[in-house]
């Protein structure tokens, strides 16, 4: 295994758990700089985890040790970072969501193709070992078809969370609790059941936050075999839950709840894969999750490289799920069923 050299662009709140990750894999690589518009996050991240830093974009991301760009900037700045990254040939790891928009978020990934090189999406949540084992059987037809599913991530996020200067708008963030914090969850779902064809739904802003974007949302969804279902997302579900799956096969029903796994099956048996969580990030504190899933992302993009191959979720892949936010924002903006396939005409 070949150890690379790593630059880190943002050093904001998320940075904790790709930090931490990188200090777990110091034998894989190395931290050739973090850099910053702030000095003060400078100095943070200097102080915090001994990493070097550096104040020039350009030679920071130039710098022949760096292989690999980790993008840890607000969204509306990704497309600016990717162009610079794969203008100087350096792999990518990025941040969700891939942009703030869907022009922007496809920009993004074609940037990337057209340079030829590597870009991943950090949507940690696939990396679990009960989605890891769910989408194997799955895969090999163990549970059947899809009858049903549905997907509820009921978190919670206080005001002060959103009275930073541009979280929750569409200029930074591009959206509220779908493209923010329901964006891991829904890309895992989409992963287990298959595309979504069609969603009618309704999104809203609560009494709960003063914030521009969207905090609680409802949707039906029709999916392409014709299975029916759900989604609904709240960061104003005090005190905030862990997220849960559940997918109706016609020969056993699958329920995720956070990383537990339990399986139904129609013969009566009941599979328990449930296992201790260190925390969901779904309540209070943001960050109140064990870093262990970053570490995995962090590992596959690693491992992609070594092996070139392509990594567990591509920039392709993740557009599937800002289509699917598209799609249900459209809905609720226009007050009618919306279908993917015409979101592309």
């Amino acid at each position: 295994m070949q150890r690379r050299g790593i630059a880190v662009i943002g050093a904001g709140m998320g940075m904790k758990p790709h930090a931490l990750s990188l200090r777990d894999l110091t034998d894989r690589v190395e931290v050739i700089g973090v850099f910053s518009r702030s000095a003060e996050r400078r100095e943070a991240a200097h102080a915090a985890y001994g990493f070097p830093v550096s104040d020039d974009l350009d030679a920071l991301v130039g710098d022949p040790r760096v292989d690999v760009v980790l993008v840890l900037t607000p969204p509306s700045a990704h497309l600016e970072m990717v162009r610079l990254a794969a203008a100087a040939g350096k792999a990518i790891l990025l941040e969700k969501p891939i942009e703030h928009s869907p022009a922007r978020s496809r920009e993004v990934v074609a940037v990337a193709r057209t340079a030829g090189v590597r870009l991943g999406i950090v949507l940690q949540n696939r990396t679990r070992p009960n989605a890891r084992e769910l989408g194997r059987r799955i895969a090999e037809g163990e549970l059947g078809e899809l009858v049903t599913a549905s997907a509820s991530i009921r978190w919670w996020r206080a005001q002060s969370y959103y009275d930073e200067p541009g979280r929750g708008t569409l200029a930074r963030d591009g959206g509220g609790v779908l493209l923010t914090q329901a964006i891991h969850a829904l890309d895992l779902f989409l992963s287990l059941t298959g595309p979504v064809a069609e969603v009618s739904a309704m999104a809203g802003t609560s009494q709960t936050h003063r914030m521009e974007c969207e905090d609680v949302v409802s949707a039906a969804i029709r999916f392409g075999n014709g299975a029916i279902g759900s989604i609904d997302a709240s960061t104003a579900s005090f005190p905030g839950f862990p997220e849960r799956l559940e997918l109706v096969f016609d020969r056993a029903t699958a329920v995720i709840s956070g990383e537990s796994l339990m399986l139904y099956w129609r013969d009566g048996s009941i599979e328990d894969h449930s296992v201790a969580a260190a925390g969901h990030g779904g309540g209070a504190d943001p960050m109140g999750y064990s870093h262990a899933r970053h570490r995995a992302v962090l590992e596959d993009f690693l491992d992609a490289l070594d092996e070139d191959r392509e990594p567990l979720v591509t920039g392709e892949e993740a557009l599937k799920v800002h289509r699917l936010i598209e799609a249900i924002l459209a809905s609720s903006a226009e007050q009618r069923p919306v279908r993917l396939a015409d979101l592309d005409r």
